[in-house]
């Protein structure tokens, strides 16, 4: 079901300019405020920056409600951290209470865009504006006349300022990382910043005081100075020079307005690629929202022809771009597949990327940051990216190298949580022989020092997505004319049944003779249920084989058993009060049953009902799940919004589409949630999906056509989509039960 393509890659994907689309400007949708109060866990912050670049900010606060900034950064190094330099502005003398004072804002007053945010400080009766270039940004702030003027940035006391001028400066900051290992590692780095504050009249303002000392800046300005000043910077991993030459190229020439402009005009162009009729403004501003959301990560560190390296702690002369901030056990499942239609270009230059990090440090890394690998969360999932867009034909990495990276990690790492890019342990060893990583029993103490204390052996979630990754590894393996290795990893591709309890119907841990360890599959394992699983519980774990559904359906019996088995799934009750379930399932939220629409191992589980013969209820279900859980609202994501990830699920399936495995270049279909989409595709061509009548009642599928010839199963390939031309699907209120109930097996082999 899919066509494997070694295309000549630079030549076909430039990105088109927008003038060529639609007139409309859907950015106008986009709300950076949705999602900003949590469910538990971390709110999605607004974020503020040009698509994938360097340069970004967040006001720090809490979350949404939160009516008090604590700072405003100069840069946010890696997603979600709250940056570094933070700045305060203040009216008056400066006094040591001035720099931990937290400035108060009216939410009414606050504007926000992705290219441009400005909000009212109440206190000081001062209007602070912020809009970001790739590595420069501008701040324009609005203070009172007749007093005393101060900006105050705060840093690490190992920050360092020096004033070069009368409206100039320079900032070194450290930034240090611990690994979370046995023995921690920390790993340092520099961030510098070169910035101009100057007037409404681009020059340096008369009567400017700096203070420059180790952790602390500040620049005062007398009562009579101008109210309204800039300050312009550049940001650089590489040296005080760099941080100049980048302001040279970007700000020097540049004011606010311009910006604005620009930041308005790079938006415009990646949102404009999905243009969407019909659905309701809300439905709009839910997907537009999250399309601006995919486009937060990975980011671009190369600065104009070289770039910093926390792989090796070098500069790197390059004319290509280097991608970090990635978080791979998120990403890969929707937000590396939807870069695949809508920028393969980018997505080429990520995985050039990751194999360039691999390189450098001798593993591939899952969690790529900025200052290298961050050990996070379990598998070694880089190997589903560099299938999918091999099979896609997206080249231009190279794959051998590739190849050699994520074998390595699965022949010779460590698969304990937490701990990639060490070497395997005695429970690997045992993996690699038994086809299973072994858990301890309630109350057993832990035995190998490797195992970190609070993330645990996650065992069967580890087995299951090991064997997602020897899959993968196999596939790719197969491409590149490697039979020994593909008929190797293929196998252990199948070690998820060793786990399958068959009265039970779910995976279930096993102890190291082989011997059942029967815990409540809802609730045991402590929080996050991580001594056996990984922020899910059994129930959701049940259904993590999206390499092997062939494979799934014939250990609960045949389609017909795993429809009502995946019925049950979305109906089963906690078991329990919700403040119970919530001490230990933290990260479960936006629950439908057992069904956890906040985490990311749930997302392709409404799609299985497509493989099990009853595409109506994956129909049903997707509208159903996209209608209560993403509202336009701050409190819009159900669950963590890591980057991208949670977002490329609403933009799939808002579509109509999903792919449910990464590795094969095949997507599944579903209602859509608009009567017209329209992909303008880097090539120039368009792609359609036109449902008439589409809404929250006329919903389920009742015929397809795709280029105006009927197919009656619920699958398009990669190719299709790229070729450009029509997916049209007609709808109605009530379920076709036969349309796509009788789809050919896809082959994973």
């Amino acid at each position: 079901m899919y066509l494997k393509l070694k295309l000549i890659f630079a030549a076909l994907f430039g990105l088109f300019s927008s003038s060529l689309w639609t007139q409309d400007d859907f950015t106008k949708h986009i709300d950076p405020r949705i999602g900003n109060v949590s469910q538990l866990l971390v709110p999605t912050h607004p974020t503020f920056s040009l698509p994938n670049q360097m340069l970004r900010m967040f006001p720090v606060k809490s979350d949404y409600i939160d009516d008090q900034v604590s700072g405003f950064p100069l840069q946010v190094v890696t997603h979600r951290s709250p940056g570094i330099l933070q700045m305060k502005v203040s009216v008056g003398e400066i006094t040591p209470v001035m720099w931990k004072k937290r400035m108060s804002i009216d939410h009414d007053l606050e504007e926000m865009h992705p290219w441009v945010y400005s909000t009212y400080l109440i206190d000081d009766d001062i209007t602070i504006s912020f809009t970001p270039g790739n590595k420069c940004a501008i701040y324009k702030i609005q203070f009172p006349s007749g007093v005393k003027k101060n900006i105050l940035i705060t840093g690490t006391e190992a920050m360092q300022s020096v004033a070069v001028g009368p409206a100039s400066f320079t900032i070194e900051e450290k930034i240090e990382y611990k690994t979370k290992d046995i023995v921690p590692v920390t790993r340092r780095m520099k961030a510098y910043c070169y910035g101009e504050i100057i007037g409404t009249d681009d020059k340096p303002i008369a009567g400017t005081s700096i203070n420059a000392g180790n952790g602390k800046f500040s620049v005062s300005f007398p009562e009579d100075a101008r109210s309204t000043m800039f300050i312009k910077y550049g940001i650089s991993y590489i040296s005080y020079e760099q941080a100049k030459e980048n302001f040279l190229k970007e700000a020097d020439k540049q004011n606010f307005e311009d910006f604005v402009a620009r930041g308005k005009t790079e938006w415009k162009q990646v949102i404009n690629q999905i243009e969407v009729e019909g659905g309701t403004d809300a439905q709009k501003r839910t997907f537009y929202t999250s399309l601006y959301r995919t486009y937060e990560r990975m980011i671009d560190i190369n600065e104009y022809g070289q770039y910093y390296s926390g792989y090796d702690g070098k500069v790197h002369n390059s004319d290509r771009p280097f991608y970090v901030d990635d978080w791979i056990w998120d990403s890969y499942r929707a937000h590396h597949p939807l870069r695949t239609i809508l920028d393969p270009r980018r997505e080429s230059d990520i995985l050039n990327s990751y194999t360039l990090m691999y390189e450098q440090s001798g593993w591939m890394p899952t969690f790529p940051q900025v200052h290298g690998n961050h050990m996070c969360m379990n598998s070694y999932h880089s190997s589903a990216i560099f299938i999918d867009a091999y099979r896609k034909g997206i080249l231009g990495f190279d794959a051998e190298k590739a190849y050699e990276g994520i074998r390595k990690n699965l022949a010779i790492a460590t698969g304990i949580p937490w701990r990639q890019g060490i070497a395997k342990c005695r429970i690997d060893d045992f993996y690699q022989t038994n086809g299973f990583y072994p858990a301890l029993r309630p109350g057993e103490k832990e035995t190998e020092p490797l195992v970190d204390s609070f993330e645990k052996r996650q065992a069967v979630a580890v087995t299951l997505g090991m064997s997602y990754d020897s899959w993968a590894l196999s596939q790719l393996a197969k491409e590149l004319g490697k039979e020994d290795d593909y008929n190797l990893f293929f196998g252990k591709s199948k070690n998820y049944r060793n786990l399958w309890h068959p009265e039970m119907q779910l995976f279930m841990p096993k102890d190291e003779d082989g011997n059942w360890i029967l815990i409540n599959p809802k609730s045991d394992g402590g929080p996050g249920y991580r001594d056996y699983y990984d922020e899910n519980n059994g129930w959701t774990y049940a259904w993590d084989v999206q390499h092997d559904i062939g494979g799934l359906v014939e250990l609960l019996g045949d389609k017909k058993v795993a429809e009502e088995r995946l019925d049950q799934f979305f109906r089963e009750p906690l078991g329990m009060r919700k403040s119970q379930f919530y001490v230990n399932g933290s990260n479960s939220t936006g629950m439908v049953g057992q069904f956890s629409m906040g985490n990311e191992p749930s997302f392709h589980i409404p799609y299985l009902y497509n493989y099990f013969g009853a595409p109506w209820k994956t129909q049903k279900l997707t509208r159903f799940l996209l209608d209560v859980w993403f509202k336009d609202n701050i409190f819009g994501i159900p669950g963590d919004e890591d980057g991208g990830g949670m977002c490329a699920f609403v933009v799939f399936s808002s579509m109509g589409l999903y792919p449910v495995t990464p590795g094969l270049p095949v997507y599944t279909i579903t209602s859509p949630v608009f009567e017209k989409i329209t992909i303008n595709l880097a090539t120039g061509k368009k792609f359609e999906v036109i449902a008439k009548g589409a809404s929250k009642r006329n919903k389920y599928i009742h015929k397809v056509l795709l280029n105006d010839k009927e197919i009656d199963f619920p699958f398009i390939t990669h190719q299709q989509i790229i070729s450009g031309g029509k997916l049209e699907l007609v709808l109605a209120e009530k379920p076709d039960k036969e349309w796509g109930n009788n789809a050919v097996p896809i082959d994973y082999k």
